[in-house]
């Protein structure tokens, strides 16, 4: 009884999988996929929000506004804590940098993600947030909502090409549904996670961000996520500060990935010694958020307060619960120091086994710097004023575009935020210039900056992606016979008549790689039986034109096959022990099969 209930639900998905391909095509199925994991997403993003916010209230409730508070030393240690001890003991699997890590699986493992991506991010990035970790929720939702995808695309068989599709719903759905920016959603997985966006996977795409937002409009309500009331239209004459604000931005940029990458790399040299990176990354968190209270959490409740406010007074709520409150005079350093330390705070939570994303805190140090920069401008009195809530939002965008190189990211997601469609000129003319500025200095987002330097990355050059979704070990083959160098001429004819392919490695005995027997080069004395004990194979071998390391990335090996014109390329590992041989015949096949697949709709 106990086994039937087991192969129960197997039994019903094997009938399930029956009726769809007797009565679904590829296509419906793939639309029925794309609207499951459109809700889906918006209920993740929905519980991620609820356990955050009630948290955060149950924690920080009764605060006081007009003095600092103590417990934000001890908040931040708990809620890291908390998180590295459920990813150790729990998930025991990296969840950490969810976009970068949707980005490695779309370049490596053919947009397969595991299942337990569907909800570990949304478990420990609530405790990491709702107890004070200053980081965002964009990018755990992101990884969950591509995990859905990957997951419900394996479990109903789909092909991989569809599972990249998937992935690219799930990944929109999550942005759509958490900001309730539909088009936001798509263009993000357009400029950040897909190799190319055909009309086979738009439709799937736009059905995902639809329902995600649908439904995070009856799960939450219309209200939007950022109060903002537009003070002026903007003219012509506001250019020259819009140009000069996104060229800023575009620095303020560079800062963040820079500094987040210098403190990333601070934690890793301590990977060995977690008590340690605990210890420091939770002093380093707790403290800054004792003297900033506004780097507690996502921030967005700061960053709301310099949108909506209209004097000094109203923006001097921004430094309530600090060792700054009631000095109005300290509002700009305080805001300026804000602006500095955010990204010390962000790489604190991560590095001390926090879990969150680098989304949300790109929109705040934007909102931050975009206000700081109208509030000098309009004290240097240039002549025509610039808006602190309008400059705040630009900010925003701004910031965001140079961080992730995604200018219409940037633009669209800001605009749907705040209902600002008023200002799609200045929020173009500031993404653009942000994006050109951080792009002298940067070519690769903070999300595909890891695997740039791995050679794994994913680009919209066709051929580029080619080489990175074809994978080394799929193309070894092992079908070989080695010998020794100290075989006569005779034993290696007859080594040669064993063999089914040209390639015939010299090997000693343990396993290294001497040297290799080209027939091409020995035909004209395989025959000669006389010559048969005269000569070894250590005097007929010769060294390959080339060796290849083991994962070594395909665009290296082939830039080997081109330099080398060789038929077949031995692959040893760093001590040069033998694992087998690539062929460039497979190679180039599968190569062509890759790009066919890229190309097809």
């Amino acid at each position: 009884m106990v086994v039937k209930q087991v192969l129960q639900p197997r039994a019903l998905l094997e009938r399930l999988l029956i009726w769809i391909q007797q009565h679904l095509s590829d296509r419906q199925m793939m639309l029925v996929l794309s609207f499951l994991v459109g809700f889906l997403a918006s209920v993740a993003a929905f519980v991620l929000h609820w356990i955050i916010g009630h948290i955060q209230l149950l924690l920080t409730n009764g605060f006081r506004m007009g003095s600092p508070n103590w417990l934000y030393l001890i908040f931040p240690i708990i809620g890291t804590s908390l998180t590295a001890l459920f990813v150790k003991y729990v998930v025991k699997d990296n969840i950490s940098h969810g976009i970068t890590r949707v980005l490695y699986a779309i370049a490596t493992k053919r947009s397969r993600l595991r299942s337990h991506n569907c909800w570990t991010s949304v478990i420990a990035s609530s405790i990491t947030i709702g107890f004070g970790g200053s980081v965002g929720a964009e990018a755990p939702i992101v990884l969950t909502g591509s995990a859905i995808g990957s997951n419900l695309g394996r479990l109903f068989k789909r092909d991989s090409k569809t599972l990249m599709v998937l992935v690219g719903c799930g990944a929109s759905a999550g942005i759509a549904a958490i900001f309730k920016a539909p088009i936001a959603g798509l263009v993000f997985t357009l400029e950040i996670l897909m190799v190319d966006l055909t009309m086979a996977s738009l439709l799937p795409i736009l059905i995902s961000c639809v329902t995600a937002t649908v439904f995070s409009y009856i799960f939450i309500g219309q209200k939007p996520l950022f109060d903002f009331v537009l003070s002026s239209a903007w003219g012509v004459d506001r250019i020259p500060s819009s140009i000069l604000l996104g060229v800023c931005c575009g620095l303020l940029s560079l800062y963040f990935i820079r500094s987040l990458g210098f403190c990333e790399r601070i934690f890793s040299k301590l990977a060995d010694y977690p008590l340690a990176k605990l210890i420091l990354g939770g002093v380093l968190l707790s403290g800054l958020i004792f003297f900033f209270p506004s780097l507690y959490g996502e921030g967005y409740s700061a960053v709301n307060i310099l949108l909506s406010g209209h004097s000094l007074a109203d923006w001097s709520q921004v430094m309530n619960g600090s060792v700054f409150a009631g000095h109005q005079n300290l509002m700009l350093l305080y805001v300026a120091l804000v602006v500095i330390s955010k990204t010390f705070a962000t790489s604190a939570t991560n590095g001390s086994g926090g879990c969150g994303g680098t989304f949300a805190p790109a929109l705040f140090v934007g909102g931050f710097g975009g206000f700081l920069f109208s509030h000098f401008w309009n004290m240097e009195q240039f002549g025509v004023y610039a808006p602190e809530n309008n400059y705040t939002l630009l900010g925003m965008a701004g910031v965001m575009t140079g961080v992730m190189h995604a200018p219409l990211t940037g633009i669209f997601l800001i605009a749907e935020l705040t209902k600002g469609y008023d200002l799609f000129m200045p929020l173009m003319i500031v993404c653009i210039s942000s994006y050109l500025t951080t792009n002298i200095f940067e070519t690769n987002s903070i999300y595909a900056l890891r695997l740039a330097r791995e050679g794994k990355l994913l680009t919209h050059h066709t051929d580029q992606s080619a080489l990175t979704l074809m994978n080394m070990n799929e193309l070894i083959e092992k079908d070989y016979h080695p010998i020794s160098p100290d075989l006569s001429m005779g034993q290696l004819v007859q080594a040669i008549s064993r063999s089914n392919n040209n390639f015939i490695p010299v090997l000693d005995e343990g396993g290294k790689l001497l040297g290799v027997i080209d027939i091409t080069r020995i035909r004209h004395i395989i025959f000669r039986t006389e010559l048969y004990e005269k000569f070894t194979v250590k005097q007929l071998m010769i060294q390959p034109s080339a060796r290849l390391l083991y994962n070594e990335s395909m665009r290296e090996v082939m830039k080997e096959f081109d330099a080398t014109d060789a038929a077949q390329l031995p692959v040893v590992d760093v001590n040069n022990r033998l694992i087998g041989y690539i062929s460039r015949t497979k190679m180039l096949a599968d190569y062509r099969q890759v790009i066919a697949d890229l190309s097809s709709e």
